[in-house]
């Protein structure tokens, strides 16, 4: 998909939603760059009163796993993959996407370092084509709990599409499954294994954290800084694990579990990020801290499509009708301006003049938003 900037384009009749605030009118785009921004217009594309917002930038969303290896043993072409993952994001609306492939396995983990490396290099391809529709960067998910860690992610550290490193740790009583209940009920489920099998499996795996988690976040925290990757905690319950994270140059908190871990993310000043599903959910999956609740209390940033490429959208625009001190416009900054800042894209992110022409077109239809369509660098895509 060549996504060159085609000229003028016009777009009117719009209800375009700013930094911080929502205008009736026009926007104006020339050479893929905002020109101007002003009352409707007679001429150019007429969006009929829809909501105009900027192009979504997702930082961490782990579907294009499932498009390569939809069944356990089964892998689609990794071509194929990408492309189908693309226009789901795309239709989506995001715009700018960080895919994130995952460094570290357990041993039930299907998946090995030379796939996520055939993954980005799928990635590359694609955009050297100019055959995406979104712009496609990397963000590596770090099990830092598991014995190949360091080794996996040196097979990726050098590729320059890589913008973000999360570091993490699944091991049981560890952040996400700080109950040891609610592990065995995921886990049990996803691996269907007996009581006996899994308690030798969580034995295993608290062994390997104690072993290699901490060794593991600080040589991969210390390559990241030397080479310019953001670094993001995951999973963070206790002020411990903040304290931990600021040590390490960490900028942007994922998906904290607690209200307490949240609150010390923010006096750090992190940027905080949630999943959209929590929100649309109204709780997490797991058991933790809900988004919404965060967001009530003024301790989110940021949100994420996680595993639902659409909630990213949904969510915001749940957020907006459902959380009294969050508007519209306060609600789309959290999924467009406050995560390109966070992963350093200072050239997108708002309907601004001077920033890049990426837009979505959206209608609201019982409760829930539309895409209607979607332009990147002026051109459209959707």
């Amino acid at each position: 998909m060549n996504t060159v900037a085609l000229g003028e384009l016009v777009l009117t009749n719009a209800r375009i939603v700013l930094a911080d605030t929502v205008l009736d009118g026009s926007v104006r785009v020339d050479g893929g760059i905002i020109t101007d921004i002003g009352p409707s217009s007679r001429t150019g594309h007429d969006l009929d009163g829809d909501y105009l917002i900027p192009g979504l930038v997702e930082l961490h969303t782990d579907h294009l796993e499932t498009h390569f290896a939809p069944r356990p043993k089964v892998r689609w072409n990794p071509v194929a993959a990408v492309q189908a993952h693309d226009a789901q994001i795309a239709a989506s609306g995001i715009t700018t996407v960080l895919d994130a492939l995952r460094v570290g396995m357990d041993e039930h983990a299907d998946l090995g370092a030379t796939e996520m490396k055939t993954l980005a290099d799928a990635i590359s391809a694609g955009n050297a084509a100019g055959r995406l529709r979104a712009e496609h960067h990397i963000h590596l998910r770090c099990e830092v709990s598991a014995p190949d860690c360091l080794e996996s992610f040196a097979v990726l550290q050098d590729d320059p599409q890589v913008r973000m490193a999360s570091l993490m740790d699944h091991a049981p009583g560890q952040r996400q499954f700080a109950s040891a209940d609610a592990y065995r009920v995921y886990y049990q489920g996803k691996l269907k294994m007996s009581d006996a099998a899994l308690d030798d499996f969580i034995q295993r795996r608290n062994a390997e954290s104690i072993a290699h988690a901490g060794p593991h976040r600080r040589a991969i925290a210390e390559i990241c800084r030397d080479k310019g990757i953001v670094i993001a905690s995951h999973d963070d319950a206790t002020r411990d694990h903040v304290e931990e994270a600021v040590t390490l140059g960490t900028e942007v908190a994922e998906f904290p579990t607690t209200l307490e871990a949240a609150r010390a993310s923010r006096q750090a000043g992190m940027a905080i990020l949630m999943g959209g599903p929590n929100v649309v959910r109204g709780g997490s999956h797991s058991g933790n801290v809900s988004a919404r609740a965060l967001a009530e209390a003024d301790l989110l940033d940021i949100l994420s499509s996680d595993y639902i490429p659409f909630s990213m959208l949904q969510s915001a625009f749940s957020l907006a009708d459902n959380v009294q001190a969050i508007n519209l416009a306060r609600a789309i900054q959290m999924v467009t301006k406050r995560p390109a800042e966070a992963a350093g894209f200072h050239d997108r992110g708002e309907v601004a003049i001077g920033k890049r022409a990426d837009f979505v077109q959206v209608r609201v239809e019982d409760g829930i938003p539309i895409v209607r369509t979607v332009w990147r660098q002026g051109r459209r895509v959707i």
